[in-house]
């Protein structure tokens, strides 16, 4: 499997399948990468899809630092070597690292897609029903994952994913465990609950990022906003990202997902050819 080398040397695990304009689906703080298998077996139909392991998880070297700044600049370091990616499919603080690289770089990142999520920290969700609204919730579970790695993603999962039983949520967490340690978890959570830094440049991409707003992902009562609440957040912070909105996500979804990622990639397209997207 092919490895990249970061600036400090550390060995980053990316694989590609499928052939087409290239898609970077790009892990959030606390994923296992498996969240991707439904969208990335219809998106290697008509892409060149890649999948990444970040440092400090799967089979990329186990070594930190885990700030955002890094984050940003482990993802320049794979898409230098996969040769830039059409688009970004983003989750949670994915979204914050792809509009920065985005921004700096368009030759490395074209469009950035994020799924149930936008680019901004935890702070902006202030109004919404959401746990994710809570500074006393971010701060306790943030405490959690350094004190008890195992018992926050539990929590974590079981929150997120209600349809499972708590055999499958044992298994998950277990496979979670296995393929990011604490240390790694907790700091980059901490770096996206501080994130304040990425509205400016997620706003100079303009309509180079794409929100989907799904409306199975969250609600009162849950982790995530729901899609109105964030449709709130994100016509305030974005108003000239583009917006679509889907029934669920890319694990119950994957169709809808992914016909959303090929509709941007044709627009960008197509701009770029006849001029107006550069």
């Amino acid at each position: 499997m092919p490895k990249a080398t970061a600036s400090d040397g550390v060995k980053l695990h990316w694989e590609e399948r499928g052939s087409g304009p290239t898609v970077l689906l790009t892990p959030y703080w606390a994923m296992h990468p498996s969240v991707f298998d439904p969208i990335e077996a219809v998106l290697e139909r008509q892409f060149r899809v890649v999948r990444f392991d970040e440092r400090g998880t799967g089979q990329s070297d186990r070594v930190g630092p885990y700030d955002m700044e890094t984050g940003v600049t482990d993802l320049e370091t794979i898409c230098e070597a996969v040769g830039g990616a059409a688009a970004a499919v983003c989750l949670i603080d994915a979204a914050n690292r792809a509009v920065r690289l985005a921004d700096a770089r368009p030759d490395l990142i074209d469009a950035v897609i994020c799924i149930g999520s936008a680019p901004f920290g935890v702070g902006a969700l202030r109004e919404s029903d959401s746990l994710l609204a809570s500074e006393a919730v971010i701060g306790a579970y943030l405490q959690q994952l350094e004190a008890d790695y195992r018992g926050a993603v539990r929590a974590a999962l079981s929150g997120a994913n209600t349809q499972l039983d708590d055999e499958q949520v044992k298994e998950r967490v277990q496979i979670q465990m296995d393929y990011i340690d604490g240390e790694a978890a907790s700091a980059r959570a901490q770096a996206w609950a501080r994130d304040s830094g990425a509205a400016d440049p997620a706003n100079r991409i303009g309509d180079r990022m794409h929100i989907c707003l799904s409306e199975a992902l969250g609600g009162a009562g849950s982790w995530f906003p729901s899609a109105a609440e964030l449709e709130v957040v994100a016509n305030e912070l974005f108003p000239n990202a583009g917006r679509s909105f889907l029934p669920d996500g890319i694990v119950s979804a994957p169709e809808e997902s992914a016909a959303v990622v090929a509709e941007v990639v044709a627009r960008r397209q197509a701009q770029i050819s006849t001029g107006s997207g550069l």
